[in-house]
């Protein structure tokens, strides 16, 4: 008598299980090769300016030699600003000037990501509240004349030329229908002047927010997608990088909320509570001085 062959649905049912442990175990294979690719990547490093490598119109003590060291063995890194102030050939410049010579194309700020963005996004006029200086990173776009709808209304760091006609100026712009997009050129809430403390971005852009109803897109640190896109320059998973900075919510929170690691520095900005808000980060530095000998533990790890 011949073997007898299982039911229909049984073989049916053997037929589904073997193909769920082959995707199983083809899916665990694809997770295993991906970790080891992670832990093969070259590590880098995303580098505040401003409070970091200098303060104000000064550079920080050390800063030129850590940076060097850091081209010298060829460490990844970017240079990651809210600074909306002056552009980036002026950066770069400023840097020279304090014997840091990096290349205009490692830095990465709000303004040329904004442009990307807005190139991609949106179709009509923008409206700047920017520095005049900055306006030049904004070159291509079609900028809003009097009196005309725009499509977005773009702000920065805009310092003293905030008044109240220029803050109502942008609130009405945001009230003309069809609605504009608000594009924020970063949330950074403060920064030290030689003077002391100074508003920056956010408490503007929040202010024009809660009026109009409309919603900011963050085109610079904190949010999630300016990590990316740095990282993306760097071809680095976010597990491989950390982002060195003085602001412990916009540098270290930021960049631990975009899969990064933070190393927050003891200068520009930095108070002592600030490791009392319970934002822990990954290592707290004196000062980017002493990046060399901490990324020579990392590095070997």
């Amino acid at each position: 008598m011949g073997k007898r062959r299982p039911p229909e649905i049984l073989r049916k049912s053997h037929a589904h299980v073997e193909r769920k442990e082959r995707a199983e175990a083809k899916a665990a294979l694809k997770r295993k090769l991906g970790d080891e690719l992670v832990a093969t990547q070259e590590r880098g490093l995303l580098i505040d300016l401003d409070g970091v490598v200098y303060a104000g119109n000064e550079p920080i003590a050390g800063a030129a030699d850590a940076i060097a060291w850091l081209v010298d063995r060829q460490v990844p890194r970017l240079f990651l600003t809210n600074t909306t102030s002056i552009p980036r050939a002026a950066i770069a410049r400023k840097l020279a000037g304090f014997g840091v010579l990096i290349r205009e194309s490692e830095i990465l700020t709000p303004p040329i990501a904004a442009r990307r963005w807005l190139e991609n996004n949106v179709d009509g006029s923008v409206a700047l509240f920017v520095p005049d200086v900055t306006r030049s990173e904004f070159e291509g776009l079609t900028l809003a004349r009097t009196g005309e709808p725009v499509a977005a209304v773009v702000v920065g760091d805009y310092g003293e030329r905030w008044t109240f006609s220029a803050l109502n100026h942008a609130f009405r712009l945001l009230m003309s229908e069809p609605r504009p997009v608000l594009v924020a050129l970063g949330m950074t809430r403060y920064w030290q002047a030689p003077d002391g403390l100074r508003l920056d971005t956010a408490p503007f852009v929040t202010a024009l927010a809660y009026a109009s109803g409309v919603e900011p897109i963050v085109l610079g640190k904190p949010a999630p997608a300016f990590f990316a896109a740095a990282l993306e320059e760097l071809a680095l998973e976010p597990g491989r990088a950390w982002m060195v900075g003085d602001d412990i919510r916009v540098d270290v929170k930021g960049a631990q909320d975009a899969g990064l690691r933070g190393v927050l520095v003891r200068t520009g900005k930095f108070r002592s509570g600030d490791l009392g808000l319970g934002i822990e980060p990954a290592v707290t530095l004196g000062s980017i001085a002493e990046l060399p000998d901490w990324w020579m533990t990392v590095s070997s790890a």
